[in-house]
C-alpha cells in the first residue's frame, strides 16, 4: 500500500511514511485507499486474542513493506507489558445497560498512549531495514503530558535511536511531569517550554519542516522521525482497538455482528477520534463518533459552526492532555471530507497559520454532521459526571474520561430531542484514556469533595476511598531523583539548538537527587 501526503505531491511506502514522520511539504501522510475487513473476517477476528487483532489490522496497511508475521510477532512482544484484566491489553467494561468504558490506560505509562507507542519502535526499526537507512533516528516529541511518557519509555536504550521531548512548563499534571522527568535510558532528554502545547506543537512541526535544521542533523547521520499522532505508525496501532471494543461486544452477546454502535472519545489532538473515523472507512459499523472536548472548546465549537478558529483564550485544565487548540489530525479528516482535495487542504492549514482560522462549506458541514457530534464539558460538569458515575456505580475513572462521560450525557439528550417517543438503545463505549491515579487529587476531590496539595497524599486517600490498586509505576515516582530539570524559551533557535546539542551527545543527564 502507498500512502500520499495530504498537501499533495508525495507518494510513498508506509515504511517511508514510518521513517519520515512528516511529509516534506509538512502534510500528513495518509493511505491511498483504506483498506476493507469484511463480515468473514470480522468473524474470524472475533476469535482473536487483543495482539492478533492489532497485527491484523495494521496488516491491512503494512504487510506488504513489513510482513504480517512481523507484524503479529511485535504486536505479542508489545501487548505482553499490559496488565489489564486478564491480561487483556484494552478490556471493555460494562457501567451499566448500553454503556461500556474501554480501559486504554493498562500498558506501562498508565495512558492510552502505550497502546500505539509500544508497538511504533518495531515498527520503526523495521522500516529502517526495509528502506535501507543505516542514520540514527531522532524520534523528536511535543507532549501535551502522555504521549512524552510513552514515547520515552517505548523507545528507552532502543538501538539506533534517540529521543527528544518537549512538554509545557506548568501545563502537564505533576504525576506526568514526574513520568518524564525521572525517566531512565541513554537515549533520552526532555525539556520544558515557556508556553503551551500549541507552541510546542508549532515548534516541532517547524523544526520537521527546516531545511537548514535537518541539514545539521544529517552532518551527523541523524535524520528526525515523530512519535506523535502525525506519524502514521503511531496512528494505525490505534485503529485496533475500535475493531477489539466492537468484537468483545459481539462475544458478550450484547450486539449482533452488524449492529451500529457510538463511540465517545475525550480528544485534543484529534489522533484518537480519527483512529476511530478509520475504523469506520475499514468496515466497522460505526453510527457516530462523539467528539468530547473540555473547556478549550475549538473542536466542539467546529463541529457546530464549521469554522475552526483558534483566536480565543487558553485555558489549564483538570483535563491537560487536551488543553490544546490546534488539532493536527483533523487535517486528515479535512482532506478526506473535501474529496482528497490536497490543494484546497494546504490552503486551510496555511489561513489557520496566517489567520488563526478557516472554515469549510455547507456540504461538508453536512458530512461531519452525519458522522460526528461534538461537545465540551465545564470543569463543573466533569466533576458532576464522575461523581454521579462513581456514586451510582462504584467505578472510578481520570479526568479526560469524566469530560467525556458529560458530553455523552449531551450527546444521548440531543438522541432524546430528536425523537421523544423512541428511546435510543443503541451501544455507547466510552474511551478511558488514562488510569485515575495520574490526576490523584483531581479525581480525589471529584469524587469526594476533598482537596489534598500533595499527588502522592493524593493516591494514598483516593486508594482508601475506591480500593483501586494504585500502579506501582507511578508510586515509585516518589522517590526517584529528577534527571531533566531543563526549561527554554518558547524559541525556536533555542529549542534547534537543545536537539542538535543532544544529537551530538552533548547533553547526557544523570541521576542528582535533586528535589522533585
Amino acid at each position: 500500500m502507498y500512502f500520499i501526503s495530504t498537501r499533495g505531491g508525495e507518494k510513498v511506502t508506509g515504511a517511508q511514511a514510518i521513517v519520515q514522520g512528516l511529509a516534506k511539504n509538512g502534510g500528513l501522510y495518509v493511505p491511498e485507499s483504506f483498506p476493507a475487513i469484511s463480515r468473514t473476517e470480522m468473524d474470524e477476528m472475533a476469535q482473536m486474542s487483543y495482539p492478533e487483532r492489532a497485527a491484523f489490522v495494521l496488516g491491512k496497511y503494512l504487510a506488504d513493506d513489513l510482513g504480517a508475521d512481523y507484524l503479529k510477532e511485535i504486536c505479542e512482544k508489545a501487548y505482553s507489558t499490559f496488565d489489564g484484566h486478564g491480561k487483556d491489553p484494552a478490556p471493555l467494561v460494562k457501567i451499566d445497560k448500553n454503556m461500556f468504558v474501554l480501559e486504554l490506560f493498562h500498558g506501562p505509562t498508565c495512558a492510552f498512549k502505550d497502546m500505539a507507542l509500544t508497538v511504533l519502535p518495531y515498527l520503526l526499526k523495521k522500516s529502517c531495514e526495509v528502506t535501507g537507512i543505516d542514520d540514527e533516528i531522532l524520534i523528536l516529541a511535543a507532549t501535551s503530558g502522555d504521549t512524552g511518557k510513552a514515547a520515552l519509555e517505548g523507545f528507552r536504550d532502543v538501538p539506533g535511536t534517540k529521543v527528544a521531548v518537549f512538554y509545557p512548563d506548568e501545563g502537564v499534571a505533576k504525576m506526568q511531569r514526574l513520568q518524564m522527568c525521572i525517566q531512565d535510558g541513554n537515549n533520552v532528554f526532555v525539556a520544558a517550554v515557556k508556553g503551551n502545547f500549541d507552541d510546542c506543537q508549532r515548534a516541532v512541526k517547524r523544526l520537521f519542516a527546516s531545511e537548514e535544521f535537518n541539514a545539521k542533523l544529517a552532518e551527523k547521520k541523524v535524520r528526525l522521525s515523530s512519535a506523535n499522532s502525525i506519524n502514521f505508525g503511531r496512528l494505525a496501532p490505534q485503529i485496533a482497538y475500535y475493531f477489539s471494543a466492537y468484537l468483545d461486544l459481539y462475544t458478550s452477546g450484547q450486539i449482533e455482528m452488524g449492529d451500529k454502535i457510538d463511540f465517545v472519545v475525550p480528544t485534543g489532538n484529534f489522533g484518537d477520534i480519527l483512529a476511530g473515523w478509520y475504523a469506520k472507512q475499514m468496515g466497522l459499523p460505526v453510527r457516530r463518533l462523539v467528539c468530547a472536548s473540555n473547556r478549550n472548546k475549538v473542536l466542539a465549537d467546529f463541529f457546530e459552526k464549521g469554522v475552526y478558529d483558534v483566536k480565543r483564550n487558553f485555558f489549564r485544565t483538570m483535563s491537560p492532555s487536551m488543553d490544546i487548540l490546534v488539532s493536527s489530525n483533523l487535517e486528515r479528516l479535512l482532506f478526506e471530507i473535501s474529496g482528497r482535495n490536497a490543494e484546497l487542504t494546504a490552503e486551510r492549514m496555511q489561513s489557520l497559520a496566517e489567520k488563526k482560522e478557516y472554515s469549510i462549506t455547507a456540504k461538508e458541514k453536512a458530512i461531519l454532521d452525519e458522522e460526528f457530534f461534538g461537545g465540551f464539558a465545564s470543569e463543573d460538569d466533569m466533576i458532576e459526571a464522575m461523581y454521579e458515575t462513581f456514586d451510582e456505580f462504584g467505578y472510578a475513572m481520570d479526568t479526560h474520561t469524566g469530560v467525556a462521560l458529560a458530553v455523552c450525557a449531551q450527546y444521548r439528550e440531543t438522541l432524546e430531542k430528536e425523537d421523544d417517543e423512541i428511546i435510543d438503545n443503541t451501544p455507547v463505549v466510552v474511551l478511558s484514556t488514562a488510569n485515575p491515579y495520574k490526576f490523584p487529587q483531581d479525581v480525589l476531590y471529584a469524587l469526594s469533595g476533598n482537596d489534598v496539595k500533595d499527588s502522592f497524599k493524593g493516591i494514598k486517600r483516593l486508594n482508601l476511598l475506591t480500593a483501586m490498586k494504585p500502579p506501582k509505576s507511578l508510586l515509585d515516582l516518589r522517590y526517584r531523583p529528577l534527571r531533566f530539570k531543563t526549561v527554554v524559551e518558547n524559541d525556536l533557535n533555542k529549542m534547534a539548538t537543545e536537539i542538535l546539542k543532544f544529537a551530538d551527545g552533548q547533553i547526557v543527564p544523570v541521576p542528582d537527587g535533586g528535589k522533585k
